[in-house]
């Protein structure tokens, strides 16, 4: 039996070999969740550095001096 005697209708064969074939390879994963562990890991680091931190304190020094 030639392929043109087939009821299968041809394009649509082609569409299931091409669906059938080898998947498409995907990125990994690992790269970007290290670099959004790191931004979580220093954004906690400053956030606690800014709560221990002292708070600020502005004074003149000509105040402050013994007259």
């Amino acid at each position: 039996m030639s392929p043109a005697d087939s009821s299968l209708d041809p394009t649509e064969l082609a569409r299931c070999r091409v669906l059938l074939g080898p998947p498409a390879r995907r990125d990994p994963i690992w790269p970007a969740l290290a670099a959004a562990t790191a931004l979580a890991v220093s954004s906690l680091a400053f956030a606690v550095v800014m709560i221990l931190a002292p708070p600020v304190r502005t004074e003149h020094v000509a105040t402050g001096a013994p007259e």
